[in-house]
């Protein structure tokens, strides 16, 4: 079995986590933070909006069982692409969406479903780049909503509800 990795900005990466453990297919996720300037950041560096980072999801799925496409459809469900530096009410450099690929064959596939999206909107404000580093996060926020079940979460019920629909219907 041959493994990929994609790394996705959605926000409070709470949340974003609890979308892709949902996905069959996603064998693992990592919250942590990626593509800033300083090395091995703990949080309250990150919140002080001037690491760079941007709070990130490493998504480690099997490609034999989801596909990009699907995990990137995911990914924009849940995501407002029409704000910079904020989700919901979260609001911060830490929180501005983005994708970070760290294999140059998926950029075709990332790249595809971007100006797929990209053309709904007037204003599009994800990034889209190559992985330049990623830290993992303290461990109290790895799979933090599976341990703090009515922890903070800016993604709603009914999107949840459209990523279960989302896959049960497409690989």
């Amino acid at each position: 079995m041959s493994l990929k990795n994609i790394y996705v900005a959605g926000g409070c990466f709470w949340g974003t986590e609890r979308v892709f453990k949902a996905l069959t297919g996603v064998e693992e996720t990592t919250v942590g933070y990626a593509n800033g300037h300083t090395d091995n950041p703990t949080y309250k560096e990150v919140c002080t909006d001037t690491t760079g980072h941007r709070e990130t999801v490493k998504v480690t799925y099997d490609p034999q069982k989801i596909s990009l496409e699907k995990i990137l459809t995911a990914y924009f469900m849940v995501v407002d692409p029409t704000v910079k530096n904020q989700q919901g009410e979260d609001i911060g450099s830490q929180y501005q969406t983005g994708v970070y690929y760290d294999n140059e064959e998926d950029l075709p596939a990332v790249t595809a479903m971007f100006e797929k999206v990209e053309k709904d909107y007037d204003q599009f404000y994800v990034e889209l780049l190559p992985l330049s580093n990623f830290w993992s996060a303290e461990e109290y926020h790895q799979d933090y909503l599976d341990k703090n079940p009515n922890g903070y979460c800016h993604i709603t019920p009914i999107e949840m509800e459209k990523i279960h629909d989302l896959d049960k219907t497409m690989k």
